[in-house]
C-alpha cells in the first residue's frame, strides 16, 4: 500500500470533507483516491494523453532486431521503458537515438530523435492500456511525429 500526502487550504479541506461524506467515505483519503481514479478513467476514455511519473535508472529486457534479448538501463514509467540506442541494440551518450519499450511485451515501439517525443508516444498509448486494450501499433502516431520533427 503506498501513502500520500496532500496539502489543501481551509477552503479544500472543507469542500472535500463534505464531498467525502456525502459520498459515504469516512475518511478524505479514500474519497481522493476514488477521485483520482475517477479521474484517470474520465481521460482514458477521451483518449487524452496521461502524464506518467518516469524515473532514472531503470533495469528493463528488450528484444532486439536479431531477436536476441538484453537487459538495459534507462528511464521508466511502468509499462514503458526508454534507452539510448535502436532496435540494434543501446547506444553511447549522445547517440541521438531513444527508443520506447512496451516492457510486459519486451518490444521496442518506435525510435526518434529525442527522448522526449518517446515520453510523449508513451502518454498516448498509455489510455488504450488503461482501458484494458493492448498498445495500438504506433505506426501512424509515430509518422506523425517524425512529419513534427
Amino acid at each position: 500500500m503506498a501513502h500520500f500526502t496532500v496539502a489543501a487550504n481551509a477552503e479544500q479541506s472543507a469542500r472535500w470533507k463534505m464531498a467525502a461524506e456525502s459520498a459515504g467515505h469516512r475518511a478524505v483519503g479514500t474519497w481522493l483516491a476514488e477521485a483520482a481514479d475517477l479521474y484517470m478513467r474520465v481521460r482514458a476514455r477521451a483518449g487524452l494523453p496521461i502524464a506518467l511519473s518516469w524515473r532514472r535508472g531503470g533495469r528493463f529486457r528488450v528484444v532486439l532486431m536479431d531477436g536476441q534479448e538484453v537487459e538495459l538501463r534507462g528511464t521508466v514509467s511502468p509499462p514503458f521503458g526508454i534507452f539510448l540506442g535502436d532496435s540494434a541494440g543501446p547506444s553511447y551518450e549522445g547517440c541521438k537515438a531513444y527508443s520506447l519499450v512496451y516492457l510486459p511485451e519486451r518490444r521496442i515501439l518506435a525510435t526518434f530523435r529525442y527522448a522526449s517525443k518517446a515520453r510523449s508516444l508513451a502518454s498516448e498509448i498509455a489510455p488504450a492500456l488503461l482501458r484494458g486494450l493492448s498498445p495500438p501499433d504506433p505506426e501512424g502516431i509515430v509518422e506523425r511525429y517524425r512529419r513534427e520533427a
